[in-house]
């Protein structure tokens, strides 16, 4: 006589997730969810689905499944940035934004592959199901190596205009007339943007910092050599030894480098911001306890990397996307 258990009866043929659904008296995807342990099922259900699941001996095949779909059900999340002594991969930028991805993704049932440029051909990169790119490069370079993967892609950057790829990121335009606004407020008219604009993001801050300066002031463009500590005290400590026009405000492309500036102000005996006024760019958590508190444009990033994950997860499903610029505020302190 046969039994009566589905388990039992197909314990050669093996259990489906649809029979399992059947016995817990839910979707087939709440079962999935369930087995994988989704915040998105209760945890009463989670609980009956996997009581469920191992009285009946089932066990989730994920490897049958991906290939079934044909999907890796991951997505590798590459960072362009090098990491290096004064500027080191655990910064809020990018460890906040790989905090909303890893929040949604995981969420939706996805793992992360966190790499870099560098580890492309890698077999988990390769069978990903989509990139998410955390920054353009000079000059879009990083962009322009990962669109050869021929995979969907999500960046963290600029707009490009003409571009085929789904752009995530903050108003930078927006960011860098609200520095302008503060500058010509404070009646400050010598001014120094110290970035290096071939970056995308950097360039939009510059451009809107001159363009709603309206003529209200003089900018000298100053190009670090990398976004750290060391490179904004050694560019300004070379801009003060050349003398020349005296400056009043320095609008820095980060927080860092708006701290070496003023490391480099203050070994010159220029008092901050009495004799000149510095503005940073990301409002890390070091900004309000550096001294004096740094003022800065926060920028809104684990929020971006939320965004970055829902747009990746729309592009694998097919659905319609649209890239998606976050605001930006300044944040007033003391310098």
């Amino acid at each position: 006589m046969a039994d009566k258990k589905i388990g039992m009866r197909k314990s050669e043929a093996g259990l489906t997730m649809e029979d399992l659904a059947s016995l817990a008296g839910v979707s087939t995807i709440t079962v999935s969810r369930a087995l994988r342990d989704s915040p998105l099922v209760t945890p009463a259900t989670r609980e009956k689905v996997r009581r469920i699941a191992e009285e009946q001996g089932y066990r989730l095949n994920i490897s049958a499944r991906n290939l079934r779909m044909r999907r890796s059900y991951s997505v590798a999340v590459v960072v362009e940035m090098t990491p290096v002594k004064g500027r080191p991969m655990s910064d809020p930028y990018p460890l906040e934004l790989l905090g909303g991805i890893t929040q949604e993704l995981t969420t939706a049932g996805y793992s992360v592959v966190l790499t870099s440029k560098q580890l492309l051909h890698t077999a988990p990169v390769q069978g990903a199901d989509g990139l998410i790119l955390l920054g353009q490069g000079s000059h879009g370079e990083a962009v322009k190596v990962l669109q050869k993967a021929g995979l969907p892609l999500v960046v963290w950057g600029a707009p490009d205009g003409g571009s085929s790829y789904i752009v995530v990121g903050s108003d930078n335009r927006t960011g860098g007339a609200s520095v302008a606004a503060r500058f010509i407020e404070q009646g400050r008219k010598q001014l120094i943007f110290l970035g290096d604009t071939d970056h995308a993001e950097v360039q939009e801050r510059c451009a809107g910092f001159i363009d709603a300066l309206g003529g209200q002031g003089a900018v000298r463009i100053v190009r670090p050599k990398a976004f750290t500590f060391e490179s904004g005290f050694d560019s300004l400590s070379e801009v003060l030894r050349e003398g020349g026009p005296r400056f009043d405000g320095v609008f820095a492309a980060s927080d860092l480098l708006a701290m070496g500036a003023i490391r480099a102000l203050t070994e010159s005996a220029l008092r901050v911001p009495d004799d000149v006024s510095v503005i940073g760019y990301d409002d890390t958590p070091g900004a309000a306890s550096f001294v004096p508190p740094l003022t800065s444009v926060h920028q809104y990033l684990r929020d971006g990397g939320v965004l970055l994950a829902r747009k990746m997860l729309g592009l694998i499903a097919g659905t319609p996307v649209q890239s998606e610029m976050l605001p930006t505020t300044l944040i007033c302190r003391q310098t």
